[in-house]
Parts: C-alpha cells; sequence; structure tokens
C-alpha cells in the first residue's frame, strides 16, 4: 500500500544530497547532531528510498504530537492516522523496539532497586504514550534481580481490571520475593488516585502473609511518574 502522505506525482529523490548531508551530520555530531524531524525523516528515506520524505515528517510527529508518541504508535494507528505502508510503519516500530531492548538490558544488568533510574527510563519510554491503560508487573528474586516483566491487563483508555489473587498466585508460580507494580495513565497525568492507592495495599497485604513484598507502585504519565512509596503512599 503506497503513503497516502505522497502528492500524486511524487518528487523524485537521488539520496545523495540533503540525505547525505544528514548522514554525515549524524556521524559527525551524534545523536544530538538531528532533529526530530530530521531524524524520522531519514528513517523513511530507508523504507521510502528515492523520495522527499521530510515533508512526510514533520506532518507525523506533528499528527501524533512528537517523536515519542510516534514511535509508541500501533501499526494500525500509523497506517490510518499518519498514512503509511506497512514498510514504512516497520521501520518506525523497528526502532522503538530496539530503543526499548536496550533500556530493558540496562534494567536487567543490575539489582533493580539500586538502578532505579534505569527502570524508569524503560518503563517511561515503553509506557508513557500509549492511548490505553496498561498494568504490568515486574517480578524479583531474593536478591532484586528482574525475574520477569509482564503485563497484566490491559484496559480502556482509562480504566483496566487487576485482581489482586492473580497477581499473587503469578508471583508464587514464579517463585517470585518481590514485586514492582506498575500502569501509565493515559491522561498525561502520573498522581495516584484512590483506586491505585487501594489496589495496592490489598496486594501488600495479600503477599506479606506469604512473604512476596511490594517494593514499589510506579504510575507512568506523559507529563513524569509517579512513586507511590516516594509518595508515602504505602
Amino acid at each position: 500500500m503506497p503513503d497516502s502522505s505522497s502528492a500524486p506525482a511524487p518528487t523524485r529523490h537521488d539520496g545523495e544530497g540533503h540525505r547525505g548531508r544528514l548522514r554525515q551530520r549524524l556521524f559527525d555530531g551524534g545523536t544530538e547532531a538531528l532533529l526530530d524531524h530530521e531524524l524520522i525523516e531519514y528513517l523513511l528515506g530507508l523504507a521510502i528510498p528515492r523520495r522527499d520524505t521530510k515533508t512526510i515528517a514533520k506532518r507525523l510527529i506533528e499528527e501524533f504530537g512528537g517523536i515519542g508518541p510516534l514511535l509508541a504508535a500501533d501499526k494500525s494507528a500509523l497506517i490510518r492516522k499518519g498514512g503509511l505502508s506497512e514498510t514504512s510503519a516497520a521501520a518506525i516500530k523497528i526502532v522503538q523496539a530496539a530503543a526499548l531492548r536496550m533500556l530493558k538490558v540496562e534494567m536487567a544488568i543490575q539489582p533493580i532497586l539500586a538502578g532505579w533510574q534505569a527502570v524508569i527510563d524503560y518503563l517511561q519510554a515503553d509506557m508513557a504514550h500509549i492511548q490505553i491503560e496498561r498494568v504490568r508487573v515486574l517480578h524479583l528474586n531474593g536478591r532484586n534481580m528482574l525475574l520477569r516483566d509482564e503485563l497484566v491487563s490491559e484496559g480502556s483508555i482509562d480504566e483496566a481490571a487487576v485482581h489482586v489473587r492473580e497477581v499473587i498466585r503469578r508471583a508464587m508460580d514464579l517463585g517470585s520475593a518481590a514485586l514492582i507494580l506498575v500502569h501509565n495513565h493515559p491522561s498525561g497525568d502520573p498522581q495516584p488516585s484512590k483506586q491505585d492507592i487501594a489496589l495496592t495495599k490489598d496486594i501488600i497485604e495479600a503477599g506479606r502473609h506469604l512473604g512476596i513484598r511490594v517494593h514499589d507502585h510506579v504510575i507512568i504519565g506523559r507529563n513524569g511518574n509517579s512513586s507511590l512509596r516516594a509518595l508515602g503512599l504505602i
């Protein structure tokens, strides 16, 4: 399927002039050398050769509200809302996948509590811009190393069902010594709700009888993140 963002008579692009200069700036200046739209422009140029992708890149960033939401958008949104072909959408998603893989490795190579910033960086990149609420649990062993990062629930734009019994049963199945609860607020505001606090306390109480600790409940939003433990709520 051709990118619907193209004009009826698309301008051909030789890939050497402007794109070559972008490439050289990237090599010479590193990660900060290119603007957000230039990164997407060059990326799409690999998926749509011999075409000028600057206009497409600028429109995509404006349409999705920034490079973060663009990379986090799912395939259907990139095709429907962004007007991209499957090939171009895959180019966007492979960049997100690679970035998240790198961040997850950083999170997993050390005890979670000792590398807290790596945890936050990974969760923020993965969850800040998604448009539905997702709840996940980080399962830790006795040394607070990551055992499993699992999606527990995926809900509507403003809610996700989480069952205390299922969270604890899964922790027992995995032999988890501790848990970190995580969910996002699609509204962008990471402040915890009364329901967030009540659910956390219920899971803490259920786990206490079985020797399973709940270290924290982290809420992710576009406008930042919050920790119930840091806020003194648990």
